[in-house]
């Protein structure tokens, strides 16, 4: 019999492709998954983080189901629905004063953040952003073109200059110390801050390799941005709404910015997103930035849901709980693996970076490849990420368990020491491009 996964390979485009092994899926229920030969395996990426209640989850099939059962209509381009509307104003209550204006909504974090490039610099008249090292912003050619990773080859916006995001793991003590003086070189040279629009940040950066800011490093940032009246972008799409303990991310490091940018996990797997933001720049123009099914009711209904199971369900409390389960439980597993070079995160966003040397910390690349595959085999579902491809991530359902958690780490555990030992086929992994 054909897999899945062949009958996908004969009828599906690989354009949207980023696939790390031959995962091929017919349901799930939580943090499990069925796969397609009948295996249940345990979902520690949740989708990248888009099905941030898990899957199947019963509160969002009620909203569904009665959004779907009386629909106001399929947009809201050119009328207003009741759910867009009251998620606005859910979301407008949640945001800190500065961005508690209007409220945008999109599919995916990908179109907001190119939204909101092209707004900041139209309604501001300042023609320059930044943005760091190693950012990613999302998929679209207006979104890539603010972002700083190295797997994007998109042209980059004219007007953006990047900066370095602080290594801790990399640079030690002066990481933060060093990111601050290349900013201000730039500002005080070649990049004049009465130019800058805004500064799209990352409270963690993720697809970077799940990297965690030292304290303090972003109140130097926003006491610059304050300066020069530079607008703060804080990208929430894969690590906000109760993934780092908290309910905002920044909130860890204590600014408050001007434009939050929300996305996958906002929907609970059903493509939506938002940006909150001052009234002078969400009211820029009408018709500046839409796509018809923007503002989908059926999905602002699932994100009324996620938003009030997080609250209800207290399931930013649970990501601290577990979370810090999971990183002690993972960080207990790095005395035993020498590939293991560091472990970090906050909440149900952790990294750990695998290194073929802990001395050199040179990028453990294939053996990542390798590692996250074998773990599949032993039915744990984990990609990974980072400018070297070598940090595997962690973002599974804020509902996740401690067991679960436990169970998670004995899988990865056994893939480690398959790959430590030189048990694992290379050339399976290398079948698969990942990032």
């Amino acid at each position: 019999m054909t897999s899945l996964y062949q009958r996908e390979a004969q009828s599906i485009s690989t354009l949207a492709h980023l696939r790390f092994y031959p995962l091929a899926l017919t349901g799930g229920t939580g943090a499990r998954l069925i796969a397609d030969d009948g295996r249940e395996l345990l979902d520690f990426a949740a989708s990248w983080g888009a099905a941030s209640l898990g899957h199947s989850d019963p509160r969002i099939r009620a909203a569904v189901d009665r959004a779907l059962s009386n629909q106001a209509g399929a947009s809201y381009l050119s009328s207003a629905n009741a759910a867009t509307v009251q998620l606005a104003e859910k979301l407008l209550s949640l945001v800190p004063s500065r961005a508690a204006g209007r409220i945008w909504f999109g599919h995916s974090g990908s179109d907001a953040n190119e939204t909101v490039a092209r707004t900041v610099v139209a309604a501001t008249g300042r023609p320059r952003i930044i943005s760091f090292s190693g950012a990613y912003h999302g998929g679209t050619t207006g979104s890539a073109a603010v972002s700083g990773h190295p797997s994007q080859v998109i042209p980059k916006a004219p007007g953006l200059t990047l900066v370095p995001y602080p290594n801790s793991y990399a640079e030690g003590d002066q990481a933060a110390e060093k990111a601050l003086a290349e900013l201000d070189r730039l500002l005080e040279g070649p990049v004049p801050p009465r130019e800058v629009a805004a500064f799209f940040i990352e409270p963690i950066q993720s697809d970077g390799g799940m990297l965690v800011p030292p304290a303090g490093f972003f109140t130097e940032i926003e006491r610059r941005c304050r300066k020069y009246g530079i607008l703060i972008v804080s990208d929430e799409v894969k690590v906000g709404l109760g993934r780092t303990g908290q309910l905002h991310a920044f909130s860890h490091h204590s600014i408050e910015p001007d434009i939050v940018v929300f996305g996958k996990g906002l929907g609970g797997g059903l493509p939506i997103s938002a940006v909150a933001g001052p009234e002078a720049i969400m009211n820029f123009a009408p018709a500046f930035a839409f796509q018809t099914l923007h503002g989908n009711p059926v999905c602002a209904a699932a994100a009324l849901a996620v938003l009030k199971a997080i609250e209800t369900g207290q399931l930013a409390e649970n990501a601290a709980k577990v979370g810090a389960h999971l990183l002690s439980r993972l960080q207990t597993l790095k005395q035993g693996h020498p590939l293991i070079g560091d472990v970090r995160g906050q909440g149900l966003a952790i990294g750990v970076e695998l290194v073929t040397d802990r001395a050199t910390r040179k990028p453990a690349k294939r053996e990542t490849a390798m590692t996250a595959y074998r773990a599949f085999e032993y039915g744990l579902v984990l990609f990974y990420v980072g400018v070297n491809s070598n940090v595997l991530e962690f973002t599974p359902p804020l509902t996740l368990t401690h067991e679960e958690a436990d169970r998670g780490v004995e899988m990865l555990d056994m893939a480690l020491t398959d790959v430590e030992q030189g048990k694992v086929d290379p050339s399976q992994a290398s079948a698969f491009a990942g990032w």
